[in-house]
């Protein structure tokens, strides 16, 4: 049987790719990840987010082989994603024209922390 271990590398790999897949995403659906219009290259802004999403995704993925000599990382994503989205959709609802992330990058970022909160194994105390 899996236990939870194996599904928290599961899930940090997953979401580590998702996030090198940031890219391709808003190429696809622009109205859910990207906050610009025309292409992604076309903002200085959401290419420098890539890059950071992009080299979060490597570690995380890297993290992966070892989630328990990375818990801050993990926890790094976690927190981050939750401000993230928290930022988002504040900045969604008073766009109308940026609603689209509240079905798309809000949601998945969201996710991303709830399930590594679950995933995460409680710390060991010291004896």
């Amino acid at each position: 049987m899996i236990g939870r271990y194996s599904f928290l590398q599961v899930a940090l790999v997953l979401f580590g790719a998702i996030f090198c897949l940031v890219y391709p995403l808003a190429l696809v659906w622009p109205s859910g990840w990207a906050w610009h219009e025309g292409p992604p290259v076309a903002s200085q802004y959401y290419m420098m987010i890539v890059g950071v999403y992009a080299t979060l995704g490597i570690f995380l993925i890297r993290a992966a082989s070892n989630p328990a000599a990375n818990r801050s990382l993990i926890w790094f994503t976690i927190w981050s994603s939750l401000v993230h989205a928290a930022i988002m959709a504040v900045q969604a609802m008073q766009s109308p024209q940026h609603i689209g992330h509240m079905l798309g990058d809000v949601p998945a970022l969201l996710l991303v922390a709830v399930v590594l909160v679950l995933l995460m194994p409680k710390p060991v105390a010291d004896s």
